[in-house]
């Protein structure tokens, strides 16, 4: 049997290609509502991000996510996404290491 294809997504912010479950989607809705989407199936534009608070930051500095959204993105959201992501960073990374150890019992 052929290995399965997984989908690689790029990082906004520093460019890296990884797995599309190892990024976290910053959606825009068709509403016009930016938010995080940890299930990756809320309809809108998506951008993926690292799991990671410098990424996170460094998109805030450049603007990343103004582009990626094709919307500008004002301070006051990409602060109320900053503590979004910070909050869940860490529920995040525990769902991302328990992928891991179901990938390697297989």
């Amino acid at each position: 049997m052929r290995p399965r294809k997984i989908p690689l997504r790029k990082c906004v912010a520093c460019q890296e290609m990884k797995p599309k479950k190892e990024l976290i989607r910053v959606v825009r809705t068709p509403d016009e509502a930016v938010l995080i989407d940890l299930t990756g199936k809320k309809a809108g534009r998506g951008a993926y991000m690292c799991g990671k608070v410098s990424c996170f930051k460094l998109a805030k500095k450049s603007k990343a996510l103004d582009r990626a959204l094709k919307q500008s993105v004002g301070t006051e959201i990409y602060d109320q996404l900053e503590q979004d992501f910070i909050a869940v960073e860490d529920e995040f990374n525990a769902n991302k290491d328990a992928m891991d150890d179901d990938d390697e019992e297989a």
